[in-house]
C-alpha cells in the first residue's frame, strides 16, 4: 500500500548532495564550506513542477484528439531561504563568485532531496531531484520583514520513494518488463 500520510512543511528536510563529476566537485566544495550537506536550513516555499510536452494528433474530420505523443520532460522549481551567506549564489555561479580569474568554470551540479517524515506516524516520502543546477538567484531586503533570498532551478530527473514503515523498502509499484 502506498504511503498516505499527510505532511506539513515542518516535517520536511531539504538536503543537497554533490555528483561525481567536475561540476559536482565544485558543488562539493561549496556544500562542505557552508555545511549544507545535512540540511539547507531555514528554507520555505519549496516548489517544483514536472511538465511533459504532449503532442496531439488530430485526424481530418474529427474534433477530438486521436493520439497523444510523449515529448520532452521539464523539471523546474524554486525555494526561498531566510538568510544570506553566499552558499546558494555560489552554487549558481560557481568559482566565479569566489575567485577572480578568466579560467573557464563549471556551474555546480548536485542532487536535491526533499524528505517528508513525521516522527509521530510510520512512513515517509522522499523526492530526489537529480542533476540540479540553479537557474536564478534573487535577494529581497524589505524594510520591516526578514531578509530573503530565492533560487530557481532545473533538474534532469526526479526519483520518488514512498515508505510505509521503517523497513527501508520503498512501497513503489512493480512494473512488468516488456521482454516477458
Amino acid at each position: 500500500m502506498a504511503n498516505t500520510n499527510v505532511f506539513t512543511g515542518g516535517d520536511a528536510t531539504l538536503t543537497l548532495a554533490p555528483l561525481d563529476t567536475p561540476p559536482g566537485s565544485d558543488a562539493e566544495s561549496i556544500i562542505s564550506r557552508y555545511d549544507i550537506a545535512t540540511a539547507v536550513g531555514r528554507v520555505t516555499g519549496v516548489r517544483f513542477t514536472v511538465q511533459t510536452d504532449l503532442r496531439e494528433f488530430f485526424e481530418i474530420g474529427f474534433r477530438h484528439v486521436t493520439s497523444l505523443h510523449e515529448g520532452d520532460i521539464h523539471i523546474a522549481g524554486e525555494a526561498d531561504r531566510a538568510y544570506i551567506n553566499g552558499a546558494l549564489l555560489g552554487l549558481l555561479t560557481g568559482r566565479k563568485s569566489f575567485v577572480d580569474n578568466n579560467q573557464r568554470t563549471f556551474q555546480p551540479e548536485f542532487n536535491m532531496t526533499l524528505q517528508l517524515d513525521d516522527p509521530a506516524v510510520a512512513g515517509e516520502g522522499r523526492l530526489t531531484l537529480n542533476g540540479v543546477k540553479f537557474q536564478s538567484w534573487s535577494f529581497a531586503l524589505p524594510e520591516d520583514d526578514i531578509v530573503m533570498e530565492k533560487v530557481s532551478f532545473r533538474a534532469k530527473s526526479v526519483d520518488i520513494a514512498d515508505f510505509d514503515d521503517d523497513s527501508g523498502v520503498s512501497a513503489g509499484p512493480v512494473f512488468v518488463s516488456e521482454t516477458e
